[in-house]
């Protein structure tokens, strides 16, 4: 770190060239571009697939809004489809029903949600079917894989973040893009700044979404440590399961058997989940909800973005997920904290004496 600040090159310099090729390595892609954001790595994905104006791109509606604004950035309409129940990613039958219809539909963006998989196998056959591109959203997945295969290395590029929060995180924000296509590779790194293919000279309308050089060297430290931490996600995810096995009114997150689990969340489901949530809280134990409004039902975009369908699966989801903490410094005292509390409400013993947590 202290070598990259002397440097005195802070911006596009040798850590940046060293973590695309360290993390392209990793993934096993031809090539990875660093961008600013997660946003802008899906942004400039679909703008190297020459998405714009007049096209319609497919994703889901139980996402970050970020997936959904990238489409937007590009002058696109998303279009958004239903989940599946068990592992929250796109529902291939909706997907092969929405790219039925007589639009112009672009691209397709599956989203790895929680660190698990899209079922990329089904989703690449039906994209070839219909000749249309596939951005992999992988903010959520650093290291997951379907059928053995790394994420990310399946559709025509795939978008990952680096933000703090991430398996793979940095100092601040952060992502890129990766690719086995030469063509497309060049296009985002071209347009990552001002569409320069030689230095002042714009060949194409870019923008300024450069990743910079302090937080490639952090990325390249934390990439050496990234299935170590994988593991030890799993590994906790494994005793929260153990846990919960036999509790009726909690779901634990399902794996399906293509799939190599990350769990960037630990996602339950209770229809009890408002309860739970705030036992816990009184507690000590902070929990999440990702996410409580599907996009198709926020202000923002209600009316606006059309839907495929009702999206009951979506819709029944946000009332009933939780996720409870992940990390992989998560330590022993807290994990038993939790899943003791856990029992305890379940149980309905709320005058239990509750188990240290801090």
């Amino acid at each position: 770190m202290r070598r990259t600040v002397e440097s005195g090159r802070y911006i596009l310099g040798d850590e940046v060239t060293a973590f695309e090729s360290e993390f392209a390595d990793y993934l096993g892609v031809s090539r990875t571009i660093g961008v600013s954001s997660g946003t802008a790595a899906l942004y400039l994905a679909l703008r190297a697939c020459e998405v714009g104006s007049g096209d319609t791109v497919v994703t889901v509606s139980h996402t970050a809004v970020a997936t959904v604004a990238a489409i937007e950035m590009c002058g696109a309409q998303p279009l958004l489809v239903d989940i599946e129940p068990d592992s929250y990613t796109i529902s291939v039958d909706q997907l092969k029903e929405a790219l039925a219809k007589p639009e112009r539909i672009k691209a397709i963006i599956p989203v790895h949600l929680y660190g698990h998989a899209a079922p990329m196998t089904d989703i690449m056959k039906i994209a070839a079917d219909y000749d249309i591109r596939v951005v992999e959203d992988c903010a959520q997945a650093h290291g997951a894989k379907w059928a053995g295969r790394m994420v990310g290395t399946f559709g025509d590029l795939a978008a990952f973040s680096f933000y703090p929060t991430k398996n793979l995180g940095a100092l601040g924000d952060g992502g890129a893009v990766a690719t086995n296509n030469e063509e497309l590779a060049e296009r985002v790194r071209a347009l990552r700044e001002y569409g320069w293919q030689q230095r002042f000279i714009s060949k194409m309308p870019g923008v300024n979404s450069r990743l910079d050089e302090l937080q490639a060297a952090v990325l390249r430290v934390k990439l050496r440590h990234l299935d170590k931490d994988n593991q030890r996600r799993a590994s906790i995810a494994e005793m929260y399961g153990q846990s919960l096995n036999g509790r009726d009114v909690i779901s634990a997150p399902q794996t399906l058997p293509e799939a190599t689990h990350v769990f960037h969340q630990y996602v339950i489901r209770t229809q009890a989940r408002d309860s739970l949530q705030v036992f816990l809280r009184e507690r000590g134990i902070a929990t999440a909800i990702h996410y409580p409004m599907p996009i198709h039902r926020q202000p923002a975009y209600i009316g606006r973005i059309p839907v495929w369908g009702s999206l009951p699966e979506t819709d029944k989801a946000v009332q009933q997920i939780l996720s409870l903490p992940m990390f992989p410094e998560l330590e022993a005292h807290q994990l038993e904290a939790v899943m003791q509390n856990i029992g305890a409400w379940h149980l309905g013993s709320l005058a239990a004496r509750p188990v240290g947590y801090a």
